[in-house]
């Protein structure tokens, strides 16, 4: 396992690889020490500094405000279930800017009256912005929960054009 930390517009993130793929990313912190240590655990003792410059390119580049599109970067899929990974990629299908509801993922992964649960399964997605679980918001259009919290989900949502394109500068913790 490889890990890195690049600088983006808005702090630092902190991403791992394996031959696989890109195992987890981290969002953004407020610097390169606090972003690795946001990894999972299992990770940062056993992973060597490494970089892949053109996902960290990407990176900077998603979050200046510019549409990127992360499903060129392979994803190292260890550790989740096939329910999981199928609601992962389904999840990843869904374009910059737009949003799905929790039901609609559900149906477009097959399982049309899994909705909770697919919201379980991304409550646990290692890879948040480049699986853009942001995008997916209750049923009403209320953003609804995120693992790095609303504060979060309601800036990447803004940063995409999704709400009020005018207050996308403003982020969680300036």
């Amino acid at each position: 396992m490889k890990l890195a930390t690049v600088e983006v517009s808005c702090g630092w993130l902190a991403f791992a690889w394996s031959r696989q793929g890109l195992y987890a990313v981290t969002l953004p912190h407020a610097g390169p020490d606090a972003a690795k240590a946001a990894l999972p655990a299992d990770i940062t003792p056993l992973a060597a500094e490494g970089s892949w410059p053109a996902l960290e390119d990407a990176l900077r580049c998603y979050f200046a405000g510019e549409p990127v599109a992360f499903s060129a970067f392979p994803l190292d899929w260890s550790g989740y279930s096939p329910f999981a990974r199928t609601v992962l990629e389904a999840t990843g299908r869904i374009p910059y800017g737009t949003t799905l509801s929790y039901g609609d993922v559900a149906s477009l992964a097959g399982y049309p009256r899994a909705a909770r649960a697919v919201g379980n399964v991304l409550g646990k997605n290692r890879t948040p912005v480049v699986i853009p679980c942001h995008r997916v918001v209750r049923a009403g259009g209320e953003p609804g929960g995120f693992t790095g919290g609303r504060e979060w989900k309601e800036y990447l949502l803004r940063l995409e054009g999704y709400i009020s394109p005018a207050a996308a500068g403003n982020f969680p913790g300036k």
